[in-house]
């Protein structure tokens, strides 16, 4: 199985994960970070059953994920 970069979002009410590089939408959630990451890589195995290896994306890999925090001003 291939690698899968995952973007972890912690919010009030708990965790959302999402990977990237995927074609549709597929998300997971959780209470802790490790439920989401779970719950994810579930509905990853879950999209790759059904849509096949069609669902990665090969005309752009991302190879980094980088957050930054920027200040705007209008």
């Amino acid at each position: 199985m291939e690698s899968q970069k995952i973007i972890i979002e912690k919010h009030s009410d708990g965790y959302v994960a999402y990977p990237l590089g995927l074609k549709g939408v597929v998300v997971g959630e959780g209470d802790s970070y490790e439920e989401a990451l779970a719950d994810v890589q579930s509905a990853i195995r879950f999209h790759l059953e059904t849509f096949g290896n069609e669902v990665f994306e090969v005309d752009s890999p991302i190879l980094e994920v980088f957050v930054a925090e920027a200040q705007i001003t209008a």
